[in-house]
């Protein structure tokens, strides 16, 4: 029987009409195979990813395959968003027995949960070297029933490894100091493509913490270069394929290296962390494509992206009805039958649609190589195109509501809609995090995920508490109301008390320490597509201590210091994977920089100053005397409004006159 029906996962949904017998990751899966003693044929993917539709059509969907897969395993689906604690585990252990990962993930598992084979995509006809699932299937099953023994032997031997990797970074004896970030910085700018823009080769993702990170190191120091860089990858992206010409938003990657064709899923974390990253950069170098960008893509979560509960999707699909990115593409003939004789030829040349096309099948990916000369023309040819383009089959979207990616969305929204006085963007991250304290708080814990208002049962892991904080804290200093940080505070503590490491100053486990005993406790520091848990912890602690009251702040400045200096290794050694860490290490610097406004009103000309030049990572609270933690015993000054700033625990006078602020903030 498949028990994918009743899912709060709409991938997992996708499958309920397999004739394979699906259970859910639960005890009753695991005891069944105990019970029958066969092994677990664990699959983990998500509904946005090409390649698990393809196997799940050749595979999944078919009678004699599934029959064989019922005979001889006890087979569990997971998706890897709702469950990112057992993705970790079994990704990990693929590519400790293949080299390399991917989705679909498909490993064998003891009824014990221990992996002893594991791979990805297997065609259903042998091809290319790589065996059919069916060869796999057979080959697994006379394995484990005439050399269990090897079996046994293979997995212990993968656990042990495992287990070995979840100990923590070594430690070093290295600090959180210019050195060090200096270091950083000039690593990862001698790995940029000065060609193409981002760094590294192909396939290339948006590498949205570090552009934040590397923002400011460029407001710390004043290197031209820095900020070149980022440039150089914010344009290249923005112009690309990956980017959404016609509707805003970015795709998950580009499989070459100029950013031409993207893999056409569109996920909430990367879009998120973009338009913190574009918003940022339009506010420190006046761009006025990122300034369109951040637009655009705020728009993109606030309409494609909107849930009927106020949150955001967790993803666009990358196939429509089976084809990859048949929705996006276009050739010349199409845009001259839509835009006629005289527009048609003017879009293809500006968007960059050949006869030869840059996709398949003669179709090409719209790109924007350079501004359009005739911004009127620019936008009715986009109207056109856009409303054409709706008429066509769109890709399936994802309705889970993801806690972590959520956080980062309102943590976006926040920032970015307080800089431009857009009151509806921070409206909009308001109404998303009352829904998440609402209904992903249960019984004082915070779950992962929903669907459709029905939370689910996985409980969250580090990075949802740590976004969730980060969110609450970006609205408690854009709206100035009070509720929001406490239940920021609340959510911080029970993160502390759960995901600690008790005998390690700094170390972060990704999952409770009540969470379900998996085969490893998780635990990676590594930023990745996502910033690691930790880092995003960092981050958390580091802006709870420069809003909090004077005990908590203590307690989670010391927190903050020892999370830095435990990844101070990741920053010297490893400093691409580490954007987000280079993110809260630029802000530690600073304090981090501190700015209260005593303005009843909030409607001076210091508050819109401040949101101008204050740096990155830099916590700004705008109200009366008292009103919140960091106003007490702020006064007025000579009865006018008055800017406080504050620099870790060294404070300068307070000033009442743009100048005399612009000043600081720049200095």
């Amino acid at each position: 029987m498949n028990r994918l029906g009743s899912a709060t996962s709409p991938y997992l949904r996708q499958h309920a009409d397999n004739p394979v017998h699906w259970h859910q990751w639960d005890a009753e899966a695991l005891a069944a195979a105990r019970e029958r003693d066969v092994p677990i044929l664990l699959s983990i993917g998500y509904s946005a990813c090409h390649w698990c539709h393809v196997m799940a059509h050749e595979s999944f969907e078919d009678d004699a395959t599934a029959a064989s897969m019922n005979e001889k395993f006890v087979c569990i689906k997971v998706d890897r968003e709702e469950r990112p604690d057992l993705d970790a585990v079994y990704m990990n252990a693929t590519v400790a027995m293949t080299g390399q990962g991917g989705w679909p993930m498909t490993c064998f598992l003891t009824p014990d949960a221990e992996p002893f084979y594991c791979g990805t995509y297997y065609p259903k006809v042998a091809r290319g070297g790589m065996p059919s699932f069916g060869q796999v299937l057979e080959a697994i099953s006379d394995t484990w029933k005439n050399r269990r023994d090897e079996v046994m032997e293979a997995s212990a031997a993968v656990v042990a490894e495992l287990r070995g990797g979840s100990s923590g970074l070594p430690s070093v004896d290295i600090d959180i100091d210019v050195p060090l970030l200096d270091h950083a910085v000039a690593a990862v700018l001698r790995e940029e493509d000065r060609t193409y823009g981002g760094f590294g080769g192909a396939p290339k993702f948006p590498p949205s913490a570090l552009l934040e990170g590397l923002l400011r190191a460029y407001e710390r120091t004043g290197d031209t270069q820095i900020l070149d860089a980022v440039d150089r990858t914010a344009q290249a992206m923005a112009r690309g394929g990956i980017y959404d010409q016609l509707n805003g938003g970015f795709a998950r990657y580009s499989v070459d290296p100029q950013w031409v064709i993207p893999h056409f899923e569109k996920m909430l974390y990367d879009n998120a962390m973009l338009l913190r990253a574009y918003g940022h950069l339009a506010r420190r170098s006046g761009s006025a494509l990122a300034s369109k960008v951040a637009h655009e893509t705020a728009q993109f979560l606030l309409t494609d992206l909107l849930t009927a509960e106020g949150c955001f999707a967790s993803a666009l699909d990358a196939d429509t009805e089976g084809v990859e990115g048949s929705t996006y593409v276009w050739t010349p003939e199409q845009l001259v039958d839509v835009l006629g004789p005289d527009d048609g030829p003017w879009a293809a040349a500006l968007f960059g649609v050949t006869r030869a096309g840059t996709f398949e099948e003669g179709a090409s990916v719209l790109q924007l190589h350079h501004d359009p000369d005739d911004d009127a023309r620019f936008e009715r040819v986009r109207g056109l195109l856009r409303s054409v383009r709706a008429e066509r089959p769109q890709p399936g979207r994802d309705d889970k509501v993801v806690a972590a990616w959520n956080g980062m969305a309102i943590v976006a929204l926040a920032e970015v809609g307080a800089w431009l006085e857009r009151s509806d963007w921070v409206d909009a991250a308001a109404r998303c995090a009352r829904y998440l304290l609402d209904r992903h708080v249960v019984d004082g814990r915070l779950r992962r995920a929903s669907l459709g208002g029905a939370v689910g049962e996985a409980v969250g892991v580090l990075e949802d508490h740590a976004w969730l904080v980060t969110g609450l804290l970006a609205l408690h200093q854009a709206t100035g109301e009070l509720e929001w940080l406490e239940h920021a505070q609340q959510l911080l503590d029970v993160a502390i008390a759960h995901f600690a490491v008790s005998d390690s100053a700094g170390g972060w486990f990704d999952t409770a320490d009540d969470a379900e005993v998996l085969v490893t406790r998780p635990r990676d520091p590594i930023d990745g597509a996502t910033p690691s848990g930790a880092s995003s912890t960092a981050e958390a602690l580091l802006t709870a201590a420069a809003l909090s009251d004077p005990e908590r702040s203590v307690r989670y400045g010391e927190l903050a210091a020892e999370t830095l200096r435990a990844a101070t290794v990741v920053l010297a050694r490893a400093p691409r994977s580490a954007g987000h860490w280079l993110t809260v290490a630029e802000a530690s610097l600073r304090g981090p920089m501190q700015i209260a406004i005593v303005d009843p009103t909030g409607t001076s000309d210091l508050v819109g100053v401040t949101r101008t030049l204050a740096p990155g990572g830099a916590v700004i609270v705008v109200g009366q005397q008292d009103s919140l933690p960091l106003l007490a015993d702020r006064p007025l000054v000579d009865g006018q409004p008055a800017a406080y700033v504050c620099r870790g625990f060294v404070c300068d006078r307070p000033v009442s006159t743009v100048t005399e602020l612009r000043d600081l903030l720049v200095r």
